[in-house]
């Protein structure tokens, strides 16, 4: 049996398992099995290591970043990025490598539009990594918000109309609007937002945040995360079986 999972904290809501089931028994793929493995702090890793039938794991939040130093080798791109989403176990050897990159650069170039000249990312974790890099490949400016981080342009408390007119793509790369939280919202004044902004939310359960529902209340243009979690997922499936 070849095993493949997903670790984060929490991640009862994740629709890996879902899409990696349907994947294996549309392919026949019967030797194939995934899990979600919740696991509370990053040491809990090294059990895994022991696990023979481990041959792949996705990673999500909040251990992007915190995963690499448990790592054998990382691909440049992931190096580059600063952050891991999707590991090849062969050999009893850990490769890291990043698939959000592409799975959120293929879903934001079809909707961009020649209005949108700078970025509002909220959030500085291991997400946010994989979109910085995305935006600069795209010659798109950006800023970032964060509650936590002194290093970086903005807090929540200084997030103003002038700031949102500056920034007409505004992409949320936190938890916050999760389920089950889903009357939450990143702290930015929604009642700013215009038909100009493009709001895209990496959060895919709900379907519609209430940042997207507000974005959308007010006119924008809105994208939720299910499209680049399909295509990572993708690219994660082509990275565990190539040779």
């Amino acid at each position: 049996m070849k095993l493949f999972g997903l670790i984060g904290h929490p991640i009862s809501h994740s629709f890996s398992k879902f899409f990696f089931d349907k994947k294996f028994e549309k392919e026949n793929l019967n030797d194939c099995h995934y899990e979600l493995i919740d696991i509370k702090t990053i040491d809990e890793i090294i059990s895994l290591k022991n696990n023979i039938h481990l041959s792949g794991l996705n990673v999500t939040i909040p251990y992007k970043q915190s995963i690499i130093p448990f790592l054998d080798t990382i691909s440049e791109e992931a190096k580059s990025v600063g952050a891991v989403n999707t590991i090849k176990i062969k050999d009893s050897k850990w490769h890291g490598y990043n698939t959000d990159v592409i799975g959120f650069e293929k879903s934001l170039v079809p909707i961009l539009t020649p209005s949108i000249k700078n970025a509002l990312i909220l959030g500085s974790g291991g997400a946010s990594m994989a979109v910085k890099f995305v935006l600069d490949k795209l010659s798109i400016p950006f800023c970032v918000v964060s509650r936590v981080s002194k290093l970086v342009e903005y807090n929540y408390k200084n997030i103003t109309k002038s700031v949102l007119n500056e920034h007409q793509l505004i992409i949320n790369t936190t938890p916050v609007g999760m389920f089950p939280y889903v009357d939450q919202m990143p702290e930015i004044p929604s009642d700013f937002l215009t038909p100009n902004h493009l709001v895209y939310d990496l959060i895919y359960n709900p379907a519609e945040t209430l940042l997207l529902k507000n974005a959308s209340f007010n006119g924008c243009m809105t994208k939720n995360g299910l499209e680049m979690l399909q295509i990572q997922a993708e690219e994660s499936w082509k990275i565990w079986i190539a040779d």
